[in-house]
């Protein structure tokens, strides 16, 4: 099943980029060759053109071809890796089957089965985006709903009757808007002739209203030049000015608009409306009769009570996981607050210590080189061996007394003679 949401855009890059580059090689048309409108195919028109180009602008497509079966086979080979064992031999030719963009027979040259093929899968691709695009903005639309009454089951109950006169009176503003034409009716388009155009509603003509609204003048109407004739009928509705109004429902009423179009007056379902097919639904009932003019979508609500209910079950089963996730988390920022804390002590009590290291050494350093006296001489301490122990006192006296009693002899002369 192709992807859904934000996942669609890239789903859809294949196929419209080879598309997007194919549509802007320049055509050098050749003489017309007959055709057989009764056999042509809802491609076929487009297709056609690859017989009147030169020949530069086909060896350009082959090139295109031969760049994206290239990328096609290295998307294949880097997939088959990851799932398989190495060295084993691809059939690139089966795989290639799966992409329905390029006729996977001819891997060289780009054919008019090419451009068919291109055309039906991004047809098919931006068919499945519109879907996904309906589906985004039914969960908006639910979204909405949802915190509204849980906005208002907070409030007390005179509040809540006040809040809901209040969204009652905005919702009738906005329905007293004037009348909304059928997108591709009779007098949506008169409308777009007389007020956009400036031209007399009287000599309406559709040939002339398709070529000018035609912009890029290649014979067709696209879904951007389709969407731009719907802004008047928008205006009757949304302001972009008016904080009220919601731009994402605008939007989405563009997208209604378009496909209501698209579904009525493309007959062949390429997404583009040829002159012929334009000048077809002007001359059938429903291009005048209109009745009462265009359904908008508060018209339509988007979602059911029952899908309502799921998605509120989901919502509720989303909030519980990612109140548990924010709980862990929260347990989780405790305890590393708790570690640091501890490491901070650690620090601190790792500073002290180098800081008492380096006081012991100062002083270790100071004793054993002693700072210079006034005049720069070093001060030496005395060596405590060398300085003579005074004896106690009773010893002192003994001391004198011997040496009072020992004569000083005096050699006489000639005794050692």
């Amino acid at each position: 099943m192709p992807p859904s949401g934000p996942r669609a855009a890239l789903f859809l890059l294949p196929s419209l980029l080879l598309l997007r580059a194919v549509l802007a090689v320049p055509l050098e048309r050749g003489a017309p060759k007959e055709e057989n409108p009764a056999t042509e195919s809802p491609s076929g028109k487009l297709s056609r053109e690859l017989d009147f180009v030169s020949h530069h602008v086909r060896t350009k497509l082959d090139e295109l071809k031969r760049q994206e079966v290239s990328r096609l086979r290295m998307l294949l080979k880097a997939k088959m890796d990851a799932q398989q064992e190495p060295n084993i031999q691809l059939d690139h030719l089966n795989l290639l089957k799966q992409f329905e963009h390029l006729d996977p027979q001819n891997q060289h040259t780009f054919e008019a089965r090419d451009l068919e093929l291109l055309i039906q899968t991004a047809t098919r691709d931006l068919a499945q985006y519109d879907a996904a695009h309906h589906e985004e903005f039914k969960r908006y639309e639910m979204l909405k709903e949802h915190e509204r009454r849980r906005y208002l089951e907070s409030l007390g109950e005179e509040q809540r009757k006040e809040a809901e006169r209040k969204l009652e009176e905005q919702q009738r503003r906005h329905r007293e808007h004037p009348k909304v034409n059928v997108p591709g009716s009779q007098a949506q388009l008169k409308e777009v002739w007389e007020e956009l155009d400036g031209l007399d509603p009287n000599r309406f003509n559709p040939k002339t209203f398709f070529i000018l609204h035609d912009i890029n003048s290649d014979g067709v109407l696209d879904e951007q030049e389709l969407e731009a004739l719907f802004t008047k009928e928008l205006e009757k509705v949304y302001d972009p000015k008016n904080e009220d109004d919601d731009m994402r429902e605008m939007e989405e009423e563009r997208l209604r608009m378009r496909e209501h179009v698209m579904k009525n007056v493309d007959t062949n379902q390429d997404r583009l409306v040829t002159l012929e097919e334009f000048l077809a639904s002007t001359q059938r009932k429903e291009f005048g009769d209109t009745g009462e003019g265009w359904e908008t979508v508060e018209m339509h609500p988007a979602y059911t009570e029952e899908e309502l209910r799921r998605f509120e079950e989901e919502l509720a089963a989303r909030e519980a996981e990612l109140n548990a996730k924010a709980q862990r988390l929260s347990q989780e920022t405790e305890a590393l607050g708790r570690s640091q804390g501890r490491l901070e002590a650690q620090k601190r009590e790792l500073q002290q210590a180098v800081l008492q290291m380096e006081q012991r050494k100062q002083q270790q350093q100071s004793h054993n080189n002693p700072a210079p006296g006034p005049e720069g001489q070093l001060k030496f301490h005395p060596d405590t061996d060398d300085v003579p122990v005074p004896a106690p006192a009773g010893d002192q006296k003994d001391v004198d007394a011997s040496e009072k009693k020992v004569p000083e002899q005096t050699p006489e002369a000639g005794q050692h003679l």
